[in-house]
Order: structure tokens, then C-alpha cells, then sequence
């Protein structure tokens, strides 16, 4: 499997993993989504909310875009219901994007500052992988958080998003 091969095969899983958990917290009561937990975003909501900003800001840095956030954690969060379909949009693109790239492309370096200032410097498949990095690592947060609720998280390893797509023959 080449990089490029690896990139869209991750931003299909990012997309999936996502959509397991949307599905997972839809079952439970916006109250559990906001209640307080003890993390640095303060509950579930937020945390989404986070990943979602973050996906944002990258896709402006990979557009050569600018963008209008300030902060990485926005004091103020869309409800689940809209998060969830801006979510499923945003992984949408980046499924979509990732499948636009050539070998080219993947090695070029942009240049961007970073929200708490400061310069960066990253090639496209980095950020990409990257992204797809990030909300794993918030997958994780909120899986503890779920726990807390009390409930149970959904796998969204990899290796079982690679079974379910061999076993559905999915691309």
C-alpha cells in the first residue's frame, strides 16, 4: 500500500470511528453531554466541539485558507445534533481530499501560524495524518468520559475498522 493509499485509508477510518461515536452518545441525554467532567474542555460536547474547530482549522491551512478562530476551545459549542452533522461533513471532506492527492502534493510543505501564535511548517500528509491523529486522541478522552456516564464506548480501533471493511468489502 502506498502513503497516498495509507492517508485515504485513514481518513475513511477517522470517518468511521467518528460516526460510531456520534452514534453511541445519540443514545444518551444531552445532559450527559454537558455534564461536567474532568478535563481540560470541561465535558463530551466540548471535546467533539474541539476535534470538529481543529478539523476547521486545519482544512483552512490545507486550502491555503485563513481562518476565524482564536482559540482552540471555544467557550460556546453547536448542539449534538448540528455538531454531529458538521462533523460528518468536515470527515466527508477530508475523505474526499485525501482521494484529490497526488505524490506531489502529499510532499508539499505549507506554511501556517499556529492559533497560540508562533510559526508552522508541515506537508500536507502530515497534517493529514495529523487530523486523523488528533481525533483518535479525543476519541480516547471521550471514551473515558463515557465511562463515567456509566456506559460503554464503541471500538473504533483500527484493526477493527480494517475487519468490517474487508468483511463488507467496503473501499
Amino acid at each position: 500500500m502506498s502513503g497516498i493509499d495509507h492517508l485515504q485509508m485513514l481518513t475513511r477510518y477517522k470517518a468511521w470511528a467518528n460516526d460510531l461515536l456520534f452514534q453511541t452518545l445519540s443514545e444518551h441525554p444531552e445532559s450527559e453531554l454537558i455534564a461536567e467532567r474532568q478535563i481540560v474542555f470541561g465535558n463530551i460536547l466540548r471535546t467533539l466541539n474541539h476535534v470538529y474547530v481543529m478539523d476547521l482549522v486545519w482544512k483552512a491551512h490545507l486550502e491555503s485558507n485563513s481562518h476565524e478562530f482564536t482559540t482552540r476551545n471555544p467557550e460556546a459549542s453547536p448542539p449534538f445534533g448540528e455538531l454531529r452533522d458538521a462533523q460528518k461533513s468536515i470527515d466527508a471532506w477530508y475523505v474526499r481530499y485525501a482521494e484529490s492527492l497526488n505524490e506531489a502534493a502529499c510532499k508539499e510543505v505549507l506554511n501556517f501560524t499556529f492559533i497560540g501564535g508562533g510559526a508552522g511548517s508541515m506537508s500536507r500528509s502530515d497534517i493529514l495524518l495529523h487530523v486523523v491523529n488528533h481525533a483518535t486522541y479525543h476519541r480516547g478522552h471521550i471514551a473515558g468520559m463515557i465511562y463515567q456516564i456509566p456506559a460503554h464506548p464503541p471500538t473504533t480501533d483500527l484493526p477493527v475498522f480494517l475487519r468490517d471493511r474487508a468483511c463488507a468489502r467496503l473501499p
